[in-house]
């Protein structure tokens, strides 16, 4: 039986895409329910799914995992054969620091900046901790790419999990138009061409 992935609106939900792009870029099957966000009853649908109330969530039979950074450790591991974390020990190890690190950080770019599939590509000023956070990326990706990243377009080479937790930043360094150096622009342009980030695009376009 296909796991089921709940989650949020396309357009806005950061948190959604990041193992929905996992998910589809590696071929793992899963059924898909969609809980559409501001509405009366959102926060009671996504009660329904997750004691946390919030999307997404994976359900696998009778196992229960929330929080984009869990499931994605879940399918590593129900996917052994899958390389969603890179194979080489300190390559993994990068990507799990930079997962977590994007998981609890980039909060001042992460509020001026929301995700949004759908916006015209159209600048917006950075307040200082913004940049500061902005600076701090190109940092990470830089020296990801230059440690572990040659062979392929993505931080580590192939695209792994901890591109798909920095998936949504790409939007958002995309379509506010933020100043980056040419080897971010590339990783940016890689990450769009990828046809699991056209599907998500185009569903998000198609939303109502």
């Amino acid at each position: 039986m296909k796991p089921t992935l709940i989650i949020a609106n396309k357009n806005y939900s950061s948190w959604s895409f990041r193992p929905w792009i996992l998910m589809r870029h590696f071929g793992l099957a899963f059924d898909e329910i969609v809980i559409p966000m501001a509405q009366e009853n959102t926060r009671a649908e996504m009660l329904r799914f997750s004691p946390a109330g919030k999307c997404p969530s994976l359900h696998d039979g009778e196992i229960v995992v929330w929080d984009s950074l869990a499931i994605i450790e879940y399918l590593a591991e129900l996917y052994p054969d899958k390389p969603i974390w890179p194979r080489p020990r300190a390559a993994r190890a990068r990507a799990r620091s930079l997962a977590a690190e994007m998981h609890s950080g980039f909060q001042a770019l992460r509020q001026l900046l929301p995700m949004n599939m759908r916006r015209a590509v159209a600048r917006r000023e950075l307040t200082p901790e913004a940049s500061a956070d902005a600076a701090r990326l190109e940092q990470a990706f830089g020296q990801a790419r230059r440690e572990f990243g040659q062979a392929g377009a993505f931080l580590c080479g192939d695209f792994s999990a901890a591109d798909a937790m920095f998936a949504p930043v790409v939007n958002r360094l995309h379509v506010y138009d933020v100043t980056v150096t040419a080897a971010t622009s590339a990783y940016m342009d890689a990450m769009m061409a990828l046809p699991a980030w056209q599907d998500w695009r185009a569903q998000a376009e198609a939303e109502t």
